[in-house]
């Protein structure tokens, strides 16, 4: 069994290189989609300070529909094009929101959220879904966060089997 033993002192760039190590040494070997990205959303969970809430919403039937993650129950729908979320899904780029309450159309899955990074998981150009990650203080995520998860989502992306999603 893997054990990610991430350092959350350390500076950013050297946490997310450490997040993604571990990433994929914890999905080395295994297939299964939903055990993949509850594994994953559960490491950023562990690994990433001051967020309240990350995981994956996956593009069914036009719509995103909630599926691993960490958190307070969460909305089980969102449009595309609608949101943080669907909105990062449809122009298919992070989005880095400092604070949603200033975002047009911000969807309050959890009121306590103040900032929020979404990044679209597109393999082989096509949207599978968005990694959503939210804090419950304003200006939570920068460039480094931004680079961090980019990398992340490019290191969970191939290793997951979607035709099982």
């Amino acid at each position: 069994m893997h054990t990610a033993e991430i350092d959350r002192r350390q500076p950013k760039s050297d946490l997310y290189r450490s997040l993604v190590a571990s990433l994929a040494s914890l999905l080395d070997g295994e297939t299964d989609a939903l055990a993949n990205l509850a594994n994953a959303s559960a490491l950023l969970s562990a690994a990433l300070e001051r967020i309240n809430w990350c995981g994956f919403y996956l593009l069914r039937g036009g719509e995103l529909v909630l599926g691993p993650f960490q958190g307070k129950p969460a909305c089980v729908r969102v449009a595309m094009g609608k949101g943080v979320c669907g909105t990062a899904a449809a122009r298919r780029e992070t989005l880095v929101v400092p604070d949603v309450l200033a975002f047009p159309g911000h969807i309050a899955c959890d009121p306590a959220s103040r900032s929020e990074i979404v990044l679209p998981i597109v393999v082989d150009g096509q949207l599978r879904g968005v990694l959503d990650v939210d804090a419950p203080e304003t200006g939570r995520f920068n460039e480094e966060d931004r680079k961090g998860l980019e990398l992340f989502v490019a290191t969970l992306a191939p290793r997951i089997d979607w035709s099982g999603v």
